[in-house]
C-alpha cells in the first residue's frame, strides 16, 4: 500500500494541535481529583485519557488496518504493518502543577522503522515534525541540530528516574560530570520535547533511561532527520523500545557515547 506522506502527516499535525487545544482548555478547570497513580510517582489524568481517546478517533481511518499503541492503552490494537505510537500527554507530573513543558506526542511505524513524527508543544504553541522522505520542520520552519562538537561546550538534557532506580547511581556520577564538564544540564520533564528541542539544536545532546516507546518515537525520528544521531548506552539501535537512549548531533557524538558508557556500561539492560 503506497500512502501520501504529505497528506497524512498534515492530517497528523491537525490532530496534534486539537489534541493540544483540548489539554489546555481541561487544564483550566483540572483539579486533583482527576489524578490517577498507576506506579511509584507515575501519574495519569482524565485528560490523559480524553486526549489518547480524541486521537485515535482520528488516526483511526488515516491508514486501513493500522495498529494502535499508546501510553493509556484504552484502544490498543495490534495492527499489520503499520502502527501508531501514541503519548496523548507527555509531561503528565508537569501538567497537573501547571507547569510548561508538556505535549503531544505521535509516531508512525512501518514494520518495525518509524517514518512520520509528530511531536505538539502545548506552552509554546510549536509542532516539531517529520516523515518519510522529509527533512524536520517547527512551525514550518526547517530545523538542524546543533554544531556544537566538543562536550565542555555543549547543554545537556536528561530525565530523572521517577520509579526505576536499579542504574541512579551510575546515572548520578554521570549527571556530576556534566556538570563539571559541560555548559550544564537541564531536566524539562518531557522526553519528547527534549528531543524536538535537540532537533532544532536548542540543546547539544539528550540521555535517559527507562522510559517507552511514546516517549521516543516520534522524537527520534525527528532527531534523525535533522541530522542526529541515536543510540542504546551498547552502542546499539534498541532505543526505542530497548529503555535507554543517547542522542546528539553528528559532531558530539562519540565523545558524548564514549562518556555516557563509561558511567552506565556496568548498569545496561541485557
Amino acid at each position: 500500500m503506497k500512502l501520501n506522506f504529505d497528506k497524512i502527516g498534515k492530517s497528523v499535525i491537525a490532530t496534534a494541535r486539537e489534541a493540544g487545544s483540548l489539554i489546555q482548555k481541561e487544564r483550566e478547570s483540572f483539579t486533583s481529583d482527576q489524578i490517577s497513580t498507576k506506579g511509584l510517582h507515575d501519574f495519569v489524568t482524565n485528560v490523559d485519557k480524553a486526549s489518547e481517546e480524541f486521537i485515535y478517533s482520528k488516526l483511526k481511518n488515516l491508514i486501513p488496518n493500522a495498529g494502535f499503541l499508546a501510553e493509556e492503552q484504552t484502544n490498543e490494537v495490534l495492527g499489520d504493518v503499520y502502527k501508531w505510537i501514541v503519548d496523548p500527554l507527555d509531561g503528565t507530573t508537569n501538567f497537573i502543577h501547571g507547569l510548561y513543558p508538556y505535549s503531544v506526542s505521535i509516531a508512525l511505524l512501518r514494520e518495525d522503522k518509524v517514518i512520520l513524527g509528530v511531536i505538539y508543544e502545548v506552552g509554546a504553541d510549536e509542532v516539531f515534525y517529520a516523515w518519510e522522505g522529509t527533512p524536520a520542520y517547527c512551525n514550518g520552519n526547517k530545523i538542524k541540530v546543533s554544531k556544537t562538537a566538543l562536550l565542555k561546550d555543549s547543554l545537556i538534557a536528561t530525565g530523572f528516574p521517577y520509579s526505576n532506580f536499579s542504574k541512579l547511581n551510575a546515572f548520578i556520577e554521570s549527571m556530576v560530570y556534566f556538570m563539571k564538564n559541560s555548559h550544564g544540564l537541564r531536566r524539562l520533564g518531557s522526553a519528547a520535547t527534549d528531543l524536538a528541542y535537540l532537533a532544532r539544536g536548542d540543546f547539544d545532546a539528550f540521555y535517559e533511561y527507562d522510559l517507552s516507546p511514546w516517549d521516543v518515537a516520534a522524537g527520534v525520528f525527528i532527531v534523525q532527520q535533522a541530522g542526529g544521531k541515536l543510540s542504546d548506552f551498547s552502542g546499539g539501535n534498541d532505543y526505542i523500545f530497548g529503555k535507554e537512549i543517547i542522542a546528539s548531533n553528528d559532531l558530539l557524538r562519540d565523545e558524548f557515547y564514549s562518556t555516557i558508557h563509561k558511567f552506565m556500561e556496568d548498569s545496561v539492560s541485557n
